[in-house]
């Protein structure tokens, strides 16, 4: 087989050439987040946020029709709005945070469809929740290139308190001014790379794009600049793959990816040396 398969479809299709510009931007600024996300145990604020941002991006569409900045900022605001609300959720009753989210997701996804169903035939709903390629024109390129560069941008100003945070949060908050605007920052990093990309991911395919990679870099290293790099590269090479499989398999570019993803990661579980199953099942008969 020629090994041109793997990039002729980007080199003869201008679409399929922003789909891979777009997804490899967001790759670069997204995983480097889902890493911090588990390091902190907050995986489940990410899908909770993933979710979460369905009902602006509707309401949006309702009041200001197909535009990308309106739906951004619908997005934004609903996903801030549900970290908010779980975080009052947590203080004002001392359920555990995971629980305030897992309860709140669940309506954030159920009023978000409805509302996207009340749209009509208007707004693809199959194109928001699984994205497609198709959908990645030049204004939504600008702005996933924009966005994620800014994005990664920021992290590595952030790296120190990230860090930090990850390993220690109380030690953090008592040694810098920073930590909470630090975290705030953070959070807001995490949404805006879940809002812009449903365009080319899918509303409920971005979160895996940003976790799946994070999770599968922490089987590869102990280091954590080198977990960043690998789950950039993982996510990028997921991208690639994925948009591969999605334009010869005619599958929708969104699920195609994050299987992608998910492929790594099994892989990494496997074949791993840091806690990876075959490296622990060849100490066990070493010993």
């Amino acid at each position: 087989m020629s090994l041109d398969v793997l990039w002729s479809p980007f080199v003869e299709f201008t679409f399929m050439r922003r789909a891979l510009f777009g997804g490899a931007a967001l790759a670069l600024s997204a995983a480097p987040l889902g890493v911090f996300l588990i390091l902190r145990r907050m995986s489940m604020m990410g899908d909770a946020i993933a979710h979460g941002i369905l009902p602006g991006i509707a309401v949006a569409f309702m009041l200001a029709g197909f535009s990308l900045w309106a739906m951004t900022l619908g997005g934004l605001v609903a996903g801030l709005g549900m970290a908010a609300l779980a975080a009052a959720v947590t203080r004002g009753t001392g359920l555990r945070a995971d629980a305030s989210l897992a309860a709140l997701y669940p309506i954030s996804l159920a009023g978000g469809v409805l509302l996207l169903g009340l749209a009509g035939r208007q707004l693809d709903l199959m194109h928001v929740l699984f994205g497609s390629a198709l959908a990645v024109d030049r204004s939504t390129l600008v702005a996933m290139l924009t966005v994620s560069g800014c994005s990664l941008m920021v992290t590595i100003l952030l790296f120190p308190w990230l860090r930090l945070g990850s390993l220690d949060p109380g030690f953090l908050r008592g040694v810098s001014r920073f930590g909470p605007p630090a975290y705030g920052l953070f959070l807001g990093l995490v949404v805006i790379n879940l809002v812009i990309g449903f365009q080319a991911i899918g509303a409920l395919m971005v979160i895996g794009l940003m976790m799946l990679p994070a999770a599968a870099a922490r089987f590869w290293s102990r280091d954590l600049r080198v977990i960043l790099l690998l789950a950039a590269l993982l996510a990028g090479l997921s991208v690639w793959f994925g948009l591969l499989i999605s334009f010869y398999a005619s599958l929708a570019s969104g699920p195609s990816i994050v299987l992608m993803a998910g492929a790594f990661y099994v892989f990494s579980v496997i074949a791993g040396p840091v806690h990876g199953l075959s490296r622990q099942s060849s100490f066990v008969l070493h010993e």
